[in-house]
Order: structure tokens, then sequence, then C-alpha cells
């Protein structure tokens, strides 16, 4: 059905990909694999229409096909799910959805109640229980990513591209997707599944694609391949360990939280908390597990200080001293770092430079008399960019034109330029392909090291057990329990984390 041909595409001189070939069959799910930078979401732009500027040939049905815009790919039958979200926050979920293509009544106006039905039909296909009237900026992201799924739904298209669908998504939401993507492949709808997630590809695919560094490396039957063979097809190298952590010498307390809550306005997306307490002690790694809408965002925001004093309350304690973190500047001050869940809106500068990116929060200390030390923060983004092996021609190029892994080593070089005593990182791996989990794991493994207390909240059970020494479990905004790591299992966490604790009964359990 679908047949590249000599696929490539270059920015500013670096070859994002490099005569890419393979066909794509009728009906099948096709999953397109490879490390962050190997060109996945670039060759989807491509057969998304995004970018027109290429060298090779795409065909269609045996016929050459270009795409000048995303417009003309969808008339061709091609959507996509895309990995970044893709939608305007002040518009409404159904806006959203039929952006461009609005029913129209027969006086040529917005038909407002019929897209609403539309949009709500499309969200129940989803399981999702979004007003289609409500602003989608007030959304969690997780759901942001359901209206982004819907919205690609609603294009009836005969090829899907889903790129990194599930990132943002909780176990449930999953669930739902996946038995929306079977039903699409009964019905003779062809899939490009993009994931870093192996047992996803497993899960859904037919046959998988791996792309490293620009090239096309080969293509696999699902059935008969394994996890070693195209791990080492990605990478070029066996990866042993995923998970390298080493003991660590745990010391003193480094913080502790004490009836911490937050208290949000009623028109907020944010999830309130309520006397939540534990602590973690240097070179400690303590995970935050729960379900999505739990409150372990809020619960790494609050400690950083995010949220309006007014909001938060609580005491927090570091390294013994009480101390009462008015800003996110005062964080870091106290030598708190925190590498958010949404790096483009929250973490990046999207449209500065990586090298502006990595010291932005560190330019006092790269600082005399107020004057940037040029030479000195050119050293420190040199050496930032060699330590986590952050894939970019020059520190000079924007941060968007990153792949989404790349740009999450960006938010992390830059907590780390701060040398915090405390790390909060919020789904650390997100979008991140499995050699640079495996680097980041051993980062984190290395601050641990040196004394650095870590807090990891992440949705990857698997992640939470193998990199930390103990995990607090959060249930509606509340301590579930706090459990050994070494010695607890993802049914105890999820048993945890599905416990009601609303009400009287459940807490006295």
């Amino acid at each position: 059905m679908l047949s590249l041909c000599s696929i490539s595409k270059s920015f500013s001189g670096v070859h994002a990909l490099q005569d890419v070939s393979f066909d794509i069959a009728t009906g099948e799910i096709h999953a397109i694999i490879g490390e962050n930078g190997a060109g996945k979401s670039t060759l989807m732009r491509i057969l998304s229409g995004v970018y027109a500027d290429y060298d090779g040939e795409l065909l269609l049905d045996g016929r050459p096909a270009s795409f000048s815009s995303p417009k003309d790919a969808q008339a061709h039958g091609i959507g996509i799910i895309h990995q970044e979200l893709n939608l305007i926050r002040e518009l409404s979920v159904a806006a959203n959805i039929f952006l461009g293509r609005e029913p129209r009544t027969r006086w040529g106006t917005v038909a407002n109640r019929t897209m609403a039905l539309d949009a709500t039909r499309l969200l129940d296909t989803l399981h999702l229980s979004v007003s289609p009237h409500r602003r989608v900026g007030d959304l969690r992201v997780g759901e942001q990513q359901m209206v982004e799924i819907a919205k690609a739904l609603s294009l009836d298209a005969d090829i899907l591209i889903l790129d990194e669908p599930t990132s943002a998504l909780s176990e449930t939401e999953i669930g739902s997707l996946f038995a929306v993507i079977r039903g699409l492949k009964a019905r003779g709808v062809t899939m490009i599944y993009i994931s870093h997630k192996l047992e996803e590809v497993f899960e859904l695919s037919d046959r998988v694609t791996v792309l490293r560094d620009g090239k096309y490396i080969g293509v696999r039957d699902t059935a008969t391949t394994s996890t070693s063979e195209l791990i080492q097809m990605m990478v070029g190298r066996e990866l042993t360990d995923l998970f390298p952590k080493a003991e660590a010498n745990i010391g003193d307390q480094a913080i502790a939280v004490r009836n911490i809550s937050l208290k949000t306005p009623p028109a907020s997306p944010k999830r309130n908390l309520h006397d939540i307490s534990f602590a973690v002690s240097a070179g400690e790694v303590v995970g935050i597990a729960g379900l999505m809408g739990s409150g372990r965002t809020e619960l790494l925001e609050t400690i950083f200080g995010v949220h309006p004093a007014s909001w938060r309350s609580g005491t927090i304690v570091l390294e013994g001293i009480q101390h009462r973190i008015r800003d996110p500047n005062d964080a870091i001050g106290h030598g708190l770092a925190f590498v958010t869940e949404d790096r483009k809106t929250q973490s990046l500068f999207m449209g500065l430079p990586v090298g502006n990116n990595i010291t932005m929060a560190a330019l006092r200390s790269l600082s005399r008399f107020g004057i940037i030390a040029a030479r000195r923060e050119r050293v420190a983004v040199a050496g930032a960019i060699g330590s986590l092996r952050i894939r970019t021609s020059t520190p000079r190029i924007e941060v968007d034109k990153l792949s989404g892994g790349n740009q999450q080593k960006v938010a992390l070089s830059k907590s780390l330029m701060t040398r915090p005593r405390l790390l909060l990182l919020d789904e650390p791996t997100r979008g991140i392909d499995i050699g640079a989990k495996a680097e980041i794991y051993a980062l984190i493994g290395q601050l641990a090291r040196e004394g650095a207390a870590v807090v990891i909240a992440s949705s990857e059970l698997p992640e939470l057990l193998a990199m930390c020494d103990r995990i607090v479990v959060l249930s509606e905004g509340r301590l579930a329990a706090t459990l050994d790591a070494a010695s607890t299992t993802q049914a105890e966490i999820m048993e945890a984390a599905t416990r009601r604790l609303s009400s009287p009964l459940a807490r006295s359990t």
C-alpha cells in the first residue's frame, strides 16, 4: 500500500534521514522503532505532509504521491497522532477535535451542537469522561493526549500514524486505546506505530522496522523476533543492563515533608493533596507511584514551591532545618532541582539554543558582577552535552530542532547544572528510547552514589521497582502506602494505588 523509496532529509547540514526504503502492507500494524534521533518523527512528518522538501519518493497504492501540507495528506487518507501535543489550549475539546473541519449549519455558521455530539461520541470510544465544551488547557496531559487521539480518529483515515500515543496515558487509558487500535485493524485501517515501549510493539504490531542514525537497519516479523535482537539493531550493541542501579550509601536525612497539603481553586485542573508525609535521605532514591490524577505531579510541584503559598500548607525540613519554600527560585537556592513532566511548556525555552537552555537555571554561578563569563559557559555546556550524550550538531541550534529524547536530556542537564542536593524528577524517561533510558538510569545511580537525594514520580512501575530504594504510593491525593522496592511487587503497588482513601473507613485501614 505504502512504499518509501530512498527518503533523505537534512537540517542545517545534519542528516536526519539517509536513503531510507521499506514497504508497509495494507491493513497491517507496522511498528517503527529506534533511539531518539534515529529519524522516526522526521519520517512521520514527511508522511503526514509537515515536511514537503525531501529527497526520494513516496508510493501510495503503487502511484507516486507527495503532500504539500498536513491537509493535503489528510485528503489522501493519512492521519497522524503527534508525539508532541498539537492542540490549542484556549479552545474547547470539541473545537480542537474538528479544527478546520467544523460542521456547518445551512446558514454557514458552526454547528456547535452537532460538533459537541460528534466529539462526545469519539471521547466515549476512548472511555474519556470529559465535557466537549471544556477548555483543553484545563485538562491533564494524559487527557490532552486522548483528545489528540480523538482528533486523529475523527479523520476516518485509511493510514493512521501513531507517534508515541501512550507516552502520557494511564494503564486504563492505554487499554482503551489498544481496543480502538484492534477495532481499526479489523476494519482494514493501516497503522504505523511508533513507540519506545517494546512491550507495546510486541503486543500490537505485525512487523517492525528499525532505524538507527537516520538509516534503515532492517525489518522483522514481530512474531519471530526478540527484544534482545531489536535492542541490538537499535543501539548497535548489546544492552545487557537496562537498570544499572548500584548500591549507594544511605546518609543523613536530606528532606522531610510533613503534612504537605495543596488546596486548589475549584477551576484549577490540579489535584488537591491531603497531609502527605515522607522523608528522603542523602544517597537514597525514592519513587512516587499512583494512578493518573493521584497527585504525583502536584506533590513535586508543591515541594518545589510552584503553586501560590496560599494554596500550600505543611512543613519542609531540609538537612534538619525547617524552611518555607517561597517559590521555585527559592527552592533552587536551597539546593532543590525539578525536571517537569512537560518539557515543552514547562522546562525548556523552545525558541532558544541548546546551550542557553542548559545554563538558564545556573547563570548566577556562571556570572561575575552580573556579566556572564562566556568561556565558562561554553565549557559548562560542552561538559553537559558530553556527559548526557546530547545529540546536537552545535549548542547554538534551537532546542526545538532536537528529537524529544534529546530535549529531555537538555531539560535534565539544565537542572543538574545547579548541582542540586535534592533532585525531583517527574516522568524522567517519558518519550525516551531504551538506550537513552539506560544512560539516564546510570546518571541517577551516579548522583545517588555521590550523595544526592532523588525523588522519581513515574507511571512505569518496572522503572520504580528497579531504580528506587522505597516507593511512596498515592491514591486520590493521599498517602496510601510506603513500600520497600526490593521486596514489593507491581501488584502490591497497584493495590495500594487503587485503594479508596476518601472515606473514613478506608483511611482507618
